[in-house]
């Protein structure tokens, strides 16, 4: 069985109160998420009911979004679905990036040597956002989504990226970080997590235990890129990981010394 990983997108969520141009770009991107879900031409209702907002907004932002070329209503049931011109700007964004352009063949080769999932992340605040998923090759694996954000007490990569402060500036972070319970396992007493990232620092590499997802577990270490400061991750089952724990270690932390290099 496929793991899989998920982030509140906000669909079907009350929005906290926010400018009108910020709530208009919040729901033209959970009407793509929507369809996205439900994989199907969707109704005005029905789409409006999915991104939460009232019948004359989404007719509103479907009509602008039919204008420009990004969606088209099929008359016989005057269902709404979007066009690939979405898909073909995500394309030339996604095949023109940098950063991602330099590491992939890194990231392949960390996957095709372990047949695990592998995740390269960044910091944003409070949270990870994951950049780049190269999914697994074994039949059960850890999925999850490029944009998809993880808390960092509970997420490997989250932990890495903690470890990159010490000291005062480290105290100091976990003070303000807010610990949710993602799962049962989830670190949420602040000097067990401070130890758990301190025994990371002396390691040189950090670990999850089904904290950010249930029976999953990840591998994560940090390392500077080009000038900024990436998360390089493996995750998968509990048991798999388990096994091989001493052979993912030691792949791990080569390919992100190559990632260090580049």
């Amino acid at each position: 069985m496929k793991q899989s990983s998920s982030v509140s997108t906000g669909i079907g969520q009350k929005a906290p109160s926010r400018p009108e141009s910020v709530k208009t770009a919040a729901r033209t991107l959970s009407l793509f998420e929507a369809f996205a879900e439900a994989q199907t031409p969707l109704s005005l209702t029905d789409l409006a009911k999915r991104i939460d907002a009232p019948v004359s907004s989404c007719h509103a932002l479907v009509k602008t979004l039919q204008t420009l070329g990004y969606v088209y209503v099929l008359e016989q049931k005057k269902r709404v679905y979007p066009t690939k011109r979405l898909l073909q700007i995500a394309q030339s964004i996604a095949s023109h990036d940098p950063l991602l352009e330099s590491v992939s063949p890194v990231l392949q080769d960390l996957r095709d040597e372990l047949g695990e999932t592998v995740i390269l992340g960044k910091r944003q605040d409070y949270s990870v956002v994951y950049l780049d998923i190269i999914e697994g090759t074994h039949t059960v694996r850890y999925a999850a989504s490029p944009g998809d954000a993880k808390p960092l007490h509970s997420s490997a990569i989250g932990k890495a990226m903690l470890g990159e402060e010490s000291g005062m500036r480290l105290q100091s972070l976990l003070e303000r970080l807010p610990l949710p319970s993602v799962t049962s396992s989830t670190i949420t007493d602040r000097d067990q997590l401070l130890d758990d990232i301190l025994n990371g620092q002396r390691r040189g590499y950090f670990v999850t235990r089904g904290e950010n997802v249930d029976d999953v577990m990840a591998l994560a270490i940090a390392r500077p890129v080009f000038g900024e400061t990436l998360g390089l991750a493996i995750a998968g089952p509990m048991e798999r990981m388990s096994r091989h724990y001493e052979r993912y270690r030691e792949t791990l932390i080569r390919h992100g010394d190559r990632l260090a290099s580049l």
